[in-house]
């Protein structure tokens, strides 16, 4: 194995270590108790006064590890790159025309594969919000792109708060905060995603 392989597998077993032991619960409450604690998976809408290069405009999908720690992807940054582009020599990946997303910044040189079903693709899988699944080994990504590539949305990275850390930007009012919803996960293309889910957010929040 060249000295590259055992650099990614080293991360990506680590993060499966970190990740395994924490992500596979569901944790269950009211529409108050998600919002105000972020307790239970979410999605979060960066407010227009968020002036982050990264996080600006940006869509999460996030979910507690506990500890008041949480992990989520961006999921309406597309690069440029292509599954193709990025595995020349896996056949199954040249026939992926969705771009790559850029999940978030920790991690980057991870793949993972978000997948929705009423149960976890085989392999490591981990619930990350309702019938939402992230598949983190390569083998089981590989898989998912080898048996229905388009079922699944592709991101490079993640995003990762230490304790306490989304509670205080909670608090500091940067994120409009969503219950968790599967369809707005998963739906592709994303562009006008954001100012429609700020709209929303300001409706709401004016007929409070």
């Amino acid at each position: 194995m060249a000295n590259d392989d055992r650099i990614e597998n080293f991360a990506r077993w680590t993060l499966v270590a970190l990740l395994s032991a924490t992500l596979g619960w569901v944790c269950v409450g009211n529409a108050q108790d998600k919002a105000q604690d972020a307790a239970a998976p979410l999605i979060l809408v960066a407010k227009p006064g968020l002036r982050d290069a990264f996080f600006g405009s940006s869509i999460l999908v996030v979910k507690p590890i506990g500890n008041n720690r949480h992990v989520g992807f961006v999921i309406n940054r597309p690069t440029e790159m292509t599954l193709g582009k990025l595995f020349p020599e896996h056949a199954a990946s040249q026939n992926v025309p969705d771009p790559v997303y850029l999940g978030g910044p920790v991690n980057t040189e991870i793949i993972f594969a978000l997948v929705r079903g009423n149960a976890p693709p085989s392999g490591e899988a981990l619930q990350l919000a309702g019938d939402l699944y992230v598949a983190i080994d390569a083998k089981t990504v590989d898989g998912i792109i080898e048996a229905d590539a388009s079922k699944a949305r592709y991101f490079a990275g993640l995003v990762a708060w230490r304790q306490g850390e989304l509670a205080e930007e909670l608090r500091r009012g940067l994120w409009f905060v969503l219950e968790s919803d599967s369809d707005l996960v998963m739906r592709k293309p994303t562009e006008g995603l954001w100012e429609e889910l700020v709209t929303r957010s300001q409706q709401r929040a004016n007929m409070i």
